[in-house]
């Protein structure tokens, strides 16, 4: 990794007796894009502040450079923050927006309307200057919003979910604007979002955050294709899970069979396990469903597994089903619909497949039923002959 132009170094922060943050490290490069990924409650909007100066970390530093701000206000650690809410003044032009914090900074009025004029073709705003926030689309808005970050030509940029007010079609259109201003200018961001689709498209790196700590953090397609944790294969999308039984074997994990799955081998992939109990995480686009043929076995490369279709329904592009796979419901995207109460044979590639040690506490997986044995064959077994 480059040289580090923002470090966050062991920094935690307490409210009351609500420890939020807990040791975060962090190095961003000089012109690197990071998304702050997380749950609501996560502590990624804490750091963000913490980052501006508007929250006091416990311990630990934050440094830009050479220089310590960890206890700087925030108007001098030349960063520029974009709200949530983009907190405009409703009474002030575009133009007078943009140009606010020049203002404060005692900035000549001529250099302030050079530099108005320009963040406003920067942005697409031109035409624009006299109208009030209140004669703006949301997507308008959030370029004012923007405009008056960049227009004091910050050393980092902080984007506090800058998009989550803004319609879906918008919020596509304007988080590809950003990342290409982002890209053109250079400039240091680091944007808090919910959104993982928003957080994969736009960011260098993404870090998600789980109860006020990192809980992994890398390129986008590192995080999504290879997660550490099932917290984190959730958050990337695989919410099917599974308790299974098995454990390494050699290059292999074993998977013993249970009532709804066939015992299985996939490879290890440099994954861990203290065998046992296993957490399996994948992704509904990640199975394939098949019917169930009368009298079929458990067949296919990877996980297999047999259950019920309960619900399906048209969220656009595949059909989502819904099957029940013993007293577990998971997802199933497939191009074809099956309709529900049909028996179904789902398979799982193994490198769609995320295998963990199962959460303390997990209840035991389902073992396959015996089969019954009829009286005649009890009658020969106990006969001497």
């Amino acid at each position: 990794m480059p040289q580090p132009f923002l470090q966050i170094d062991t920094i935690s922060v307490s409210y009351g007796k609500n420890r939020v943050l807990d040791g975060i490290d962090l190095d961003i490069a000089k012109g690197e894009f990071i998304a702050l990924l997380g749950s609501s409650g996560c502590g990624k909007t804490t750091l963000l502040r913490t980052i501006a100066g508007f929250a006091m970390p416990v311990s630990g530093a934050i440094r830009i450079g050479s220089r310590n701000v960890t206890t700087l206000p925030p108007d001098k650690r030349g960063m520029a923050l974009v709200f949530q809410s983009y907190a405009l003044w409703p009474h002030m032009t575009v133009a007078q927006n943009i140009g606010y914090g020049l203002k404060l900074r005692r900035v000549p009025a001529r250099d302030i309307a050079i530099t108005v004029a320009e963040t406003e073709r920067l942005l697409g705003l031109t035409g624009l200057s006299h109208r009030k926030p209140a004669e703006l689309s949301g997507g308008q808005r959030q370029r004012v919003a923007l405009g008056r970050a960049l227009a004091i030509n910050p050393e980092i940029l902080l984007l506090d979910e800058p998009m989550s007010n803004l319609d879906a079609r918008i919020r596509l259109q304007v988080r590809h604007e950003i990342r290409a201003l982002q890209q053109k200018l250079g400039i240091t961001t680091v944007h808090v979002t919910h959104d993982r689709e928003e957080a994969m498209v736009m960011a260098d790196r993404i870090v998600i955050l789980n109860a006020g700590r990192i809980a992994q953090e890398g390129r986008p397609e590192t995080v999504y294709n290879h997660p550490q944790t099932g917290f984190v294969a959730a958050f990337m999308g695989a919410e099917n899970r599974l308790i299974l039984s098995g454990g390494e074997d050699g290059d292999v994990i074993a998977i013993a069979a249970g009532a709804s799955n066939a015992a299985c081998r996939v490879p290890r992939l440099g994954r861990v396990l203290s065998g046992g109990q296993i957490e399996a995480r994948f992704r509904a686009e990640a199975a394939t469903i098949a019917e169930m043929s009368p009298g079929g076995a458990h067949q296919g490369e990877g996980l297999v597994l047999s259950g019920d279709v309960v619900d399906v329904s048209y969220p656009g592009g595949l059909w989502r089903h819904t099957v029940r796979i013993g007293t577990e419901m998971i997802q199933v995207d497939a191009p074809r619909a099956v309709p529900p109460g049909t028996a179904v044979r789902i398979t799982i590639a193994p490198d769609h497949l995320f295998l963990f040690d199962a959460p303390a506490g997990s209840p035991p997986p389902a073992q396959p039923h015996p089969v019954p044995v009829p009286d005649e064959a009890r009658v020969l077994e106990a006969s001497p002959f």
